[in-house]
């Protein structure tokens, strides 16, 4: 019985193949006898509010809950993608929410749990994007719009988002080894788990006159990332697609 995690999989009607992907690994017997099974956000390519009557986030919701009344827990943080999914479309999902930063005992050893997002401080224009868009004022301005306003909102920011990944230092645009180590010591713990980046690896380095490790898991555009953990064993690997 293993602890599963994934990240970044941006599902997105227009690649069926990863959200069917999804589907069969929450179904296999892999996650179905896992002793709990996370997500660290960018769940989908863009999220516009749980009230969003498309079919993706009814499929998602079917997959999740699924698992759950299976008897794994399921817990759900936030990315940069997503973090507008609230407790609605949780409670319909079986979704337990995690705050980013938060600490969980995986396998024996106490965890720091992020999407990653946080710890790119090198990228200040993002930082300062991100800073805006997370107050509850933004949030409820967006969310008080309709729903194909909001469609059409999404569309724009994505291709914002991707017109600035193709002009901008990738190394800008990667997490800051001093702010990795600043929430470590903050979170009391010598292990992380991120996502984000989509640089899936693991990463020991001594940090305190200790041993420590960032593990990054790795995104679901052409295939699936997981990373099981079984006692002290890690498998970070990909789930091609079938």
């Amino acid at each position: 019985m293993s602890t599963l995690f994934i990240a970044d999989l941006h599902l997105d009607e227009a690649r069926p193949d990863i959200t069917a992907l999804f589907e069969r690994f929450l179904a296999s017997d892999e996650a179905r006898s896992a002793t709990a099974f996370y997500i660290l956000g960018d769940l989908v390519e863009a999220w516009i509010g749980d009230d969003d009557d498309a079919e993706l986030p009814t499929r998602i919701a079917a997959a999740t809950r699924a698992l759950s009344d299976s008897g794994v827990p399921v817990y759900f943080m936030a990315g940069n993608r997503d973090f507008l999914l609230g407790e609605r479309f949780a409670e319909r999902a079986g979704l337990t929410l995690l705050d980013d930063g938060a600490v969980h005992d995986i396998e024996g050893t106490p965890t720091l749990l992020m999407h990653g997002d946080v710890l790119c401080t090198d990228d200040v224009e993002y930082q300062a994007v991100r800073a805006q868009v997370r107050t509850d004022a933004w949030k409820q301005q967006i969310l008080s719009m309709p729903l194909e306003a909001r469609r059409a909102f999404a569309a724009k920011a994505r291709s914002d988002s991707k017109s600035r990944t193709g002009r901008i230092d990738e190394t800008i645009m990667d997490v800051n080894q001093g702010a990795v180590e600043t929430a470590l010591r903050h979170a009391g713990v010598h292990r992380l788990i991120h996502g984000h980046t989509h640089r899936p690896a693991i990463h020991p380095f001594a940090f305190d006159g200790a041993n420590a490790e960032r593990i990054v898991l790795g995104d679901w555009y052409d295939h699936g990332s997981v990373l099981a953990i079984d006692g002290d064993r890690l498998d970070l690997r990909g789930l091609w697609q079938v």
